[in-house]
Parts: C-alpha cells; structure tokens; sequence
C-alpha cells in the first residue's frame, strides 16, 4: 500500500514525533511526583539518559516506546513500508539501549524499563497498579526489572532480548 503522505508531509509528521516528554512520560512522573518521590530529568551523565532518575534510590526509570524498541507485544507491528530500513532503525535502538543497560549495570545503577504497552493500550495496567509495581520495585536490590503489561519482573542476567520482537532476527 502507498503512502498516504507525500515526503515532505511525512517528514513533517516524522519530526513531530518527540523523543522527550512523550505522554506516558509525563503520566509516569506526575504519579510518581503525587506520590512524594522527587526524581531528576534526562540526567545526561548516566548511561543513556534516563527518562527519570532517582538519587535515592540510585535508580533509572526508562520509558520505551513498544514500536520504537522492538517490544514483543500487540502494540510492536512492523511498518509495511520501508520494512528493511525499519528493521535496522529498530535494531539500532534495541542494541543501543542493551548497551546502556549494560553500562548503568556496569556502574551499579539501577534499572527500571516500563514499556508502552503497561501505560497504554488495550491491557494496559491501572495507574494505581502501575505505582504500586514501581513503589515496589524502588526499595528493592533487584538490578534490572521490566514493567509491561504482565506486570513486574526482574531479569537478573540483564537479558532483555528475550522482550525483543522475534520479527527483529536480534542475533
């Protein structure tokens, strides 16, 4: 199927997509904000720049878009057009968020990943769950822990490519 837009049109509509301060960022921080935690913004000295970073608690809370991230779930749906530069955009970005991953783990921090599809979307959790899943998660030693719309686990080993979308052929 042929694009709907003409290339200067979807450029435009590409750009206006916004890397920070996306809506379920911000609906995260105002819950956590409600609930009395205090947390930094896009901290640029740690690995990847955290959407949200909490000094107490030495944790980064990062906020991925299921599309963009290459999640394995419903919401992640190959783009019918242009489907090898996708590919390779959305590999870019899985591989560059396991490196800092590896890198904040490296330098004892810890790492909270809430996918899209836990704030958005059919299955998606209730807000009040969502802070009790993150409240839970805060104290804890747990390293790495994913938030999606199951709910809350750890991945100890710091594996997330079993949460990457098999249509990737991640090697």
């Amino acid at each position: 199927m042929a694009d709907v837009h003409n290339k200067a049109q979807r450029r435009r509509n590409m750009r206006a997509i916004k890397s920070k301060n996306t809506s379920i960022e911000v609906q995260v921080r105002k819950m956590l904000w409600h609930a009395g935690y205090r947390y930094r913004l896009n901290v640029k000295d740690l690995p990847g720049t955290p959407d949200i970073y909490l000094p107490k608690y030495n944790a980064a809370i990062q906020i991925n878009g299921c599309l963009w991230h290459g999640h394995d779930c419903p919401q992640f749906v190959l783009p019918k057009t242009r489907t090898e530069f996708w590919k390779e955009k959305i590999l870019s970005n899985v591989e560059r968020d396991l490196r800092n991953i590896t890198e904040s783990r490296q330098r004892n921090l810890r790492v909270l990943l809430i996918w899209e599809c836990a704030i958005r979307g059919g299955g998606r959790l209730e807000p009040d769950y969502l802070l009790k899943l993150i409240s839970r998660w805060l104290p804890t030693d747990d390293g790495l822990s994913i938030i999606d719309k199951q709910g809350l686990y750890s991945s100890p080993s710091g594996n997330l490519k079993k949460l990457i979308n098999k249509d990737l052929k991640l090697g």
